[in-house]
């Protein structure tokens, strides 16, 4: 009879326990950075207030989303949503309407008031914001809630910027603008309009601001060279714009040209309808694929009625008749002349071929450096040739949007922070991007998005009311929950029903889990089980020992 086993668990190494075979490798609970955080220009922890939604806590929702953006009910009708365009959601059905649950948070927080956490403490410092727009609004927003005073100082009538002035009523309602506008006031912001800056360093002197913000944005329109003989009513389409939000009776005629091929060449079409011209037609030198509008935007103008002319380019005005010659694209994708020549018949012409910015009244600042186009040169810091002048939003070299901007005068209020504390600022690491092919989605369920509202075609032109509509509260709730919560735990127990040894152990609501490596035999069952990708197989180390899985953010 063999002799009887006496070992005890006293006597077994590390790697010798555990129901299996020697264990080579463990799992280790870990946090990827999900696709929509990081395509983010605002840098909103997306998933993360998609998570408080989807558990119907939206005033957590709504503080999570300001942490990083302080304008979400704005941005969920002006943003053109990047973080969708790359949602993991869109190999299983459709990518999750984010910009849809921001904006339903945001108007719930104005039908509601809630209001942003402040600072208790004050730390001394007053800096000068030069502009009203998204960046100027945001970078004050994130200065005050830094401990700053803050004064903005607009050239306009009226705070906002080119979302007032530039985006039209019937895709920016101005009762949530102003609002959103109103609550960063509220917070102690002072914002002084019909205020032109001229002379920064003068001002930044007299009133003994200790840094300076400069976010005046892209207002001007650029010019173009077309021959005339005896040009008719022409009109450039940031003034156009501004004019009809300022209430200005604008005699544009009943056919109107808009020449240009951007987001502004749409808004400035379709406005031409709702004053009641009966035709308005773009002319763009490009084919579709290479205009710079959203697909999005083009196609309700088409909607609308609009007609866009693709591939043709002004040749010469003579009154109310243009010649428009036919383009063709070469081998590299550029148009080239044709030699065709067309004529159409048109009222007014708007030029909407692009902006600049007005940064001339920098160019007495000793240091400041600037680009051909005009934009300012900032360094690393967002700092420019200046000491303790800082620039940002469409007046520095970069790509234009609301959120862009918005990104920016969060950013820059970070490091003005930090210069005025005599530090810098480091932005902590970045987790690894996860993608879709990361994730092992076992309970995978077709549920495609829910659809916004629109009003009626028919009814678009009868004034500026807005287009696109609200999500209900059934209709938010089901597409928070659509997140699958790419890279980070989300706390489905799958990991904790597929361990064949018990060795998962939960930590109790929002504490995730540990694993117990004196049970675990690195099977790698509960690697498998996880369909968001937040656990890992690594090899077995010399020293184990238990691991957790903690929260990210990389906002």
């Amino acid at each position: 009879m063999a002799a009887k086993d006496l070992t005890t668990s006293a006597d077994l190494t590390e790697h010798d326990k555990g129901t299996g075979a020697l264990r080579t490798q463990r799992p280790d609970y870990v946090d990827f950075l999900p696709p929509c955080n990081d395509a983010c220009p605002a840098g909103e922890n997306i998933q993360a207030w998609l998570a408080l939604a989807q558990e119907g806590r939206y005033e957590a929702a709504w503080q999570e989303l300001v942490n990083n953006n302080p304008l979400p009910s704005i941005h969920g009708r002006v943003c053109y949503h990047p973080c969708e365009e790359v949602c993991n959601r869109a190999f299983t059905d459709s990518p999750v309407s984010i910009h849809a649950v921001e904006r339903f948070l945001g108007d719930l927080a104005l039908q509601n008031g809630w209001q942003y956490q402040c600072p208790t403490e004050k730390s001394g410092k007053k800096i000068l914001v030069v502009g009203a727009g998204p960046s100027g609004l945001s970078a004050a927003y994130h200065l005050t809630r830094l401990g700053h005073s803050v004064e903005i100082r607009e050239a306009g009538p009226v705070a906002g910027g080119m979302i007032h002035f530039g985006i039209p009523a019937y895709r920016m309602p101005r009762a949530e603008l102003q609002a959103e506008i109103q609550r960063i006031a509220d917070m102690g912001v002072t914002i002084t309009l019909n205020h032109r800056v001229d002379d920064v360093l003068a001002e930044k002197q007299a009133d003994g601001f200790d840094a300076v913000f400069i976010a005046v944005g892209a207002h001007i329109s650029k010019k173009i060279d077309i021959p005339t003989r005896d040009t008719g009513k022409v009109f450039d389409a940031v003034n156009f714009l501004s004019n009809v939000e300022s209430g200005e009776s604008l005699k544009i005629g009943r056919r109107v040209a808009i020449y240009g091929g951007g987001n502004t060449a749409m808004d400035a079409a379709r406005t031409a309808k709702r004053l009641g011209a009966e035709e308005a037609m773009i002319i763009y030198r490009r084919d579709r694929d290479s205009m710079p509008a959203h697909d999005f935007e083009a196609d309700e103008a088409i909607e609308e009625g609009i007609k866009i002319n693709w591939l043709r380019t002004i040749k010469e005005i003579d009154r109310t008749t243009f010649k428009v010659e036919v383009m063709e694209l070469d081998n590299n994708g550029r148009p080239t002349p044709t030699g065709e020549i067309e004529t159409l018949e048109a009222d007014s012409l708007i030029l909407a071929v692009g902006q600049d910015t007005d940064t001339a009244f920098l160019k007495k600042v000793p240091g400041i450096e600037f680009k051909s186009d005009h934009t300012v040169v900032v360094n690393e810091n967002m700092m420019t040739g200046q000491t303790g002048i800082f620039a940002g939003g469409d007046m520095v070299p970069t790509e234009r949007s609301v959120t862009i901007a918005v990104g920016h005068g969060k950013h820059a209020a970070r490091h003005i922070d930090a210069y005025l504390r005599q530090s810098a600022y480091i932005r902590p690491p970045r987790h690894e991007l996860v993608g879709y092919e990361k994730l092992h989605l076992w309970y995978r369920t077709f549920a495609p998005k829910r659809e916004q509202q629109k009003l009626p075609v028919n009814e678009r032109h009868l004034g500026f009311d807005e287009i696109v509509k609200n999500l209900d509260e059934t209709e938010a709730l089901f597409e928070a929950k659509r997140c699958l919560s790419c890279g980070n735990c989300f706390e489905c127990d799958g990991c904790y029903g597929a361990c064949p040894e018990n060795a998962i152990i939960k930590l109790g609501p929002g504490n995730r889990y540990r694993f117990d490596f004196d049970a675990c035999t690195g099977c790698a069952v509960c690697y498998e089980q996880c369909p968001c990708h937040a656990i890992d197989m690594i090899p077995e180390p010399s020293t184990p020992t238990s691991n957790q899985v903690d929260s990210a953010d990389d906002s």
